[in-house]
């Protein structure tokens, strides 16, 4: 154990008491209470494979003499904190249904089912399975933080494809619950492999708009730095953002498998209460997969 990771052994971050609720009812980026919602539904297809809900038709032979004929889909609401502008879906997915989710992401039975529900998903699949076009920017950005040689972690990597300087480290780490077996160079490994060692060059992309509790997240991510140790985080900025100035929950009606939507001041809030400092962030305008959009991108490392 170096100097720096005997020091961050020390180091007492306080710590936001995030209640883990089926459904939320408090900011899990700020911990305030101060929410406001407005109805929108849970996208078919991600309803169907975590609970295996179905929309329904609802006619005269139901015999529900109190509800409108027609097409029943599964409710939720969006909720907006007014503290730190973080826009997510109330309903918390615990991590077993995470694995419904994801487990096998993007493989023959899962590309079928979005298509049921989404068709033309398969094209569209095709172009994310290309790889992003924009990895040299992402180097660029992180590239003045770190020294080489590094050893890096990818969380929730995929399978290393898309990961930074892939092709120039030491070591190259991917852990993800999806199961797709890694790229030439890289390994997989659990988290029992990751606790194990301290990485240079941690990476998280578009990760922490998929998961329940995304502070839950940078903690373990934390137990993998010292600090000496960059985290490089990219989150996607949804256009809702930027369409709107404001209420952005009564204009958020349906939810997929982005279930948190992080403003710059969502995101800061989070990384700073997650025990990081905040080097540099950035927004960032890209092209991939055939569909244009907005990024954030986030240089930090831990709070000393």
């Amino acid at each position: 154990m170096d100097s720096s990771t005997k020091h961050l052994k020390n180091l007492q971050i306080p710590k936001l008491n995030i209640l883990k609720e089926r459904v939320a009812s408090q900011c899990v980026c700020c911990g305030s209470n101060r929410l406001t919602s407005s109805p929108a539904v849970l996208m078919p297809f991600v309803a169907h494979r975590i609970f295996n809900w179905r929309p329904i038709q609802i006619s005269d032979d139901w015999g529900l003499n109190t509800i409108n004929k027609g097409f029943a889909y599964s409710i939720c609401n969006s909720l907006l904190c007014t503290e730190c502008d973080f826009l997510f879906l109330d309903i918390r997915f615990s991590d077993e249904e995470l694995k419904k989710l994801y487990q096998n992401y993007r493989d023959k039975v899962y590309n079928l089912l979005r298509e049921e529900y989404e068709p033309g998903y398969t094209k569209r699949n095709e172009d994310l399975n290309s790889g992003i076009n924009y990895l040299n920017d992402i180097e660029s950005f992180i590239a003045s933080y770190i020294t080489f040689p590094v050893t890096i972690l990818d969380w929730g990597g995929d399978t290393g494809k898309n990961t930074p300087f892939k092709n120039n480290n030491d070591l190259l780490h991917i852990y993800d619950i999806g199961g797709k077996d890694a790229i030439s160079g890289a390994m997989r490994v659990d988290k029992t492999e990751v606790f194990n060692n301290k990485y240079s060059l941690v990476v998280c992309c578009n990760v922490l708009e998929h998961v329940p509790y995304p502070m839950d997240v940078l903690e373990d991510i934390s137990k993998t730095m010292n600090q000496k140790s960059l985290l490089y985080i990219e989150v996607p900025f949804e256009d809702i953002f930027i369409k709107y100035k404001n209420n952005f929950h009564i204009h958020k009606k349906h939810w997929h498998e982005h279930i948190n939507f992080f403003s710059e001041k969502s995101i800061k809030t989070l990384i700073t209460n997650a025990g990081f400092e905040v080097l540099n962030l950035k927004r960032h305008f890209v092209t991939s997969g055939g569909k244009s959009s907005h990024i954030l991108q986030i240089a930090c490392k831990l709070t000393c």
